[in-house]
């Protein structure tokens, strides 16, 4: 698992948390709505927690401490708080969901 750490205006520590989802995990995600965005590259706060399952493409995601690339098949979760630019090297689609 790979995370990156960020500060919050409210000093609360954040992270970006990269992982395979188990099987049980990839069930339940294929439920929820699925997002789809052509290469572009794009800045992006997150107002509320979101997870996602990663069904093509790769992105790299660079926020005030560091660089993420994640691609097909991982589950990431971004923090409600983080503020970070996304680079989308291949087309993505990806299944998501906001909130706790």
């Amino acid at each position: 698992m790979e995370n990156n750490l960020q500060s919050t205006s409210q000093g609360d520590i954040v992270k970006i948390e990269k992982r395979k989802p188990t099987e049980e995990e990839k069930k339940m995600m294929k439920g929820w709505p699925t997002w789809e965005k052509e290469v572009s590259e794009f800045d992006w706060e997150y107002d509320e927690k979101e997870t996602c399952y990663i069904l093509e493409g790769l992105v790299e995601v660079d926020s005030p401490v560091g660089r993420v690339e994640f691609g097909a098949g991982d589950m990431m979760v971004f923090p409600k708080g983080l503020k970070c630019r996304w680079n989308v090297k291949e087309p993505v689609r990806k299944h998501y969901n906001f909130g706790d």
